[in-house]
């Protein structure tokens, strides 16, 4: 059964790609991520009506996810699927299909920001209960992430990061909402001496994360049949972010890895 719907993910994610449409859609993402519908119609020779179902056809496929912002609702491409699928499947497929999905891959992950942040959906096999679990608690979180937090999970407390062997201890690393199994969300951790240490990064980068604002992530929840959609938005970047260059490229994989601990038990984390 596991494998049958893998199966179909697959199927819808090639599906939604096969149509012209679809990719320009995807496209003018690329070029400009968190889109109005309104914005997106602008120039196309296509009806609003026409693009508002391509857009659901991408979002069914998981490759659009949707934020609301008031009234608005921004458009984002979604790189997780892709990253699931060439981490775990991509064995399955002749060498043609894995140059174009590696080649989307890259795409999704080099996306040049202009409205500075990220919103990724997908969707796990499990429960919203065991899903806050991976998102709080260290036993989970070391697996898939190579991160743990030292906190009591209540609005306003501190957080303590333990990540890749590093300790990042910051009064501004704070818990900003947390309800169990709905919503989580938390401002990033800072970048020390330590952290950029394991990372090998220069004390000019250091230096320049140093002098930003801090940046938030969300977690949503939200149960569909025997499935748990989540979807991740971190954003408050400044605009030319140096921590946004740094992390652009993290969420696909972590997304991948907490879908794959949950689902299989396993990980397929690299050493970093």
């Amino acid at each position: 059964m596991a494998a049958y719907s893998e199966r179909q993910e697959i199927d819808e994610v090639f599906r939604a790609l096969a149509d012209p449409s679809r990719r320009l859609l995807l496209d003018r993402l690329n070029e400009r991520n968190g889109q109005t519908l309104r914005e997106l119609c602008a120039g196309l020779e296509m009806a609003r009506q026409s693009v508002s179902k391509h857009l659901a056809i991408l979002e069914a496929a998981q490759l659009v996810t949707t934020v609301r912002r008031g009234r608005e609702k921004l458009h984002y491409l979604n790189a997780a699927p892709i990253n699931e699928m060439s981490e775990r499947w991509i064995n399955r497929y002749d060498q043609e299909r894995v140059r174009a999905l590696a080649d989307l891959k890259r795409a999704l992950e080099e996306i040049p920001m202009q409205k500075p942040s990220f919103a990724y959906t997908t969707y796990i096999k499990t429960t919203p209960e065991r899903l806050w679990q991976a998102l709080t608690e260290p036993a989970f979180t070391e697996r898939y992430w190579r991160t743990k937090f030292e906190t009591d999970w209540q609005v306003g407390s501190t957080m303590t990061w333990h990540s890749h062997g590093a300790t990042v201890a910051d009064a501004e690393q704070v818990v900003l909402e947390s309800e169990p199994y709905r919503r989580l969300s938390y401002t990033w951790h800072t970048l020390t001496p330590e952290l950029a240490e394991v990372h090998e990064l220069s004390d000019d980068v250091v230096a320049k994360v140093a002098g930003e604002g801090r940046s938030k992530v969300t977690f949503e929840i939200e149960p569909v049949g025997e499935l748990c959609k989540l979807t991740v938005v971190h954003d408050g970047f400044e605009a030319g972010s140096t921590m946004l260059e740094l992390i652009s490229g993290g969420w696909p994989h972590v997304l991948s890895e907490l879908k794959t601990l949950l689902e299989t038990g396993e990980t397929f984390a690299r050493a970093s």
